[in-house]
């Protein structure tokens, strides 16, 4: 079993396998984009497996794949295939826009992914393409269905924005009445790529939860599963439930149980600091693998005791800004 010095147990990696995304959403990046990585700064395929292999063997049950946005990296199913056949992992999923996802859905279920995250901040085709600055609206709702149809869970991630998709939290509730879907409602974070200060939010936790309650009276808490971000709720004759997390208000910090691997290699113990190693550079600079473990215990043993230290670590970096799409978010 694999520990940090706060006594949390670590069983989960998410690994960023690109920083490109093939859409724009103004919460993650500016409108032309970002500074992508050169190929050579990404970790390949073959030291991402290196990198998993080693931590399956460490303690780590479950890998998430995030970007960026997966499905841009090339024969991105080649990687997850082989993760999939690590000897120890318990459970691989996704996250993805879904914009490229649907023509992989098939092989997906048959390499054994039974999880998708699936981003999508609105059900409004109009609003999907003032947020996201693409017209994509309807490959996404394909994959959805896709996924479905291919009795893979699928959890909807909404990051709900003051002015831009509150009137799409009641909509999105109403998907779970028919829909076997988990409906994920996230605070907005501070990572936007381009430096800006962030001043807080509006629509907290709380808030959101209000305003379903609402329209919903009936809405009931049930069980978080262990080490849950999410506060989870469900209402009465509706297929689908209803999570909300509190990712800016950092409530689940005291459980939590994963760590962040970017597209270039730098490990994150959490997602609010700014790294404490780079995994890549250690393997090419021909660190052994005993050598490479012994590194990562010892990062394991130094993570902060929540979000909110961690950032106020990288906060003494003021010229030192992310966004998701860097970070695997």
């Amino acid at each position: 079993m694999l520990l940090d010095n706060h006594g949390r147990k670590i069983n989960y990696l998410r690994l960023a396998v690109t920083d490109r995304c093939n859409l724009r959403c103004f919460y993650c990046m500016p409108e032309e984009g970002l500074d992508w990585l050169s190929r050579k700064e990404l970790m390949t395929y073959e030291e991402m497996l290196q990198a998993c292999s080693l931590l399956v063997k460490m303690g780590i049950e479950k890998i998430r794949i995030t970007g960026g946005e997966p499905f841009v990296r090339k024969d991105i199913m080649k990687l997850l295939t082989a993760l999939s056949k690590l000897d120890g992992l318990k459970e691989l999923s996704i996250t993805t826009n879904g914009v490229l996802t649907a023509p992989h859905v098939a092989e997906l279920k048959e390499i054994g992914v039974r999880s998708v995250n699936l981003s999508l901040d609105t059900l409004d085709a109009n609003r999907f393409f003032a947020i996201t600055r693409r017209d994509e609206f309807a490959n996404v709702m394909e994959t959805m269905h896709e996924l479905l149809k291919h009795d893979i869970e699928v959890k909807i991630n909404t990051v709900v924005m003051a002015g831009k998709n509150t009137q799409d939290i009641i909509p999105l509730v109403e998907l779970t009445k028919e829909l076997p879907v988990s409906v994920r409602f996230i605070e907005e974070m501070p990572f936007n790529g381009d430096g800006h200060s962030y001043s807080g939010i509006v629509w907290d936790y709380v808030k959101i939860f209000d305003e379903i309650r609402h329209t919903f009276p009936d809405i009931q808490k049930v069980p978080d599963p262990l080490y849950s971000t999410s506060y989870n709720y469900q209402i009465p004759d509706h297929k689908g439930s209803i999570g909300i997390i509190a990712a800016y208000s950092r409530t689940f910090c005291g459980t939590c149980n994963r760590i962040r691997i970017t597209p270039q290699g730098t490990l994150k113990n959490c997602l609010y600091d700014d790294g404490v190693l780079n995994i890549k550079d250690l393997m090419r600079a021909g660190v052994n693998t005993i050598e490479l473990e012994e590194t990562l215990r010892a990062a394991f043993n130094s993570r902060e005791k929540d979000g909110w230290q961690a950032e106020q670590k990288r906060k003494e970096n003021p010229n030192f800004h992310e966004s998701m799409a860097t970070i695997g978010g």
